[in-house]
């Protein structure tokens, strides 16, 4: 799937859920926390959306890829405080949100990771290096990928249907096929 905005991202949704988290615990403790850390939290729980908005309206894959990790360490960097927050005498009755936002910072590491694995391994450099002729070869690429998944799940299909025993069937099974 493409997006075409940041907003529609499931990743950048579950980013301001996070920061709306937070911002919800840090109005309710309020005075139980120092100014010093309030800022902090309220800084990189934020930072998670807004790197991943950064990244995404660069034109390069490097670009984006720098700024997913950068999105990545923030979101790593509130779920610490949510750990350190845990531990606080003073905060033991917010402990069920602290972990909703420790469980929403993990969420958003996991996400921003996959999507981080999946530019990795892309042959598109990006929007800015995109020509009319590397769109259309892209384009031909997937047509064929997905061509030869269908064409896959076809003669899985009429595997499973073969009789038990059948020497091609068997053959397949031997190779992890079916």
């Amino acid at each position: 799937m493409t997006y075409q905005r940041f907003e529609d991202l499931p990743v950048w949704q579950e980013a301001i859920r996070l920061a709306e988290l937070c911002e919800g615990f840090l109005d309710a403790a309020g005075n139980a926390i120092r100014r010093g850390k309030q800022d902090q939290l309220d800084r990189c729980s934020l930072s998670v959306s807004n790197n991943i908005a950064e990244g995404f309206e660069r034109g390069t894959t490097n670009e984006l890829l720098a700024y997913i990790y950068i999105a990545r360490g923030s979101a790593g960097e509130t779920r610490s405080m949510m750990r350190f927050f845990a531990q606080r005498p003073l905060l033991k009755k917010w402990l069920p949100l602290i972990e909703k936002i420790a469980l929403c910072a993990e969420s958003c590491s996991r996400q921003l990771r996959a999507w981080a694995d999946s530019l990795q391994n892309s042959d598109i450099e990006g929007q800015r290096r995109l020509t009319d002729k590397s769109r259309v070869e892209y384009g031909k690429k997937k047509e064929a990928e997905a061509g030869r998944k269908k064409y896959d799940d076809m003669m899985r299909e009429r595997l499973v249907k073969m009789p038990d025993g059948h020497p091609f069937k068997e053959a397949m099974r031997r190779k992890g096929k079916i």
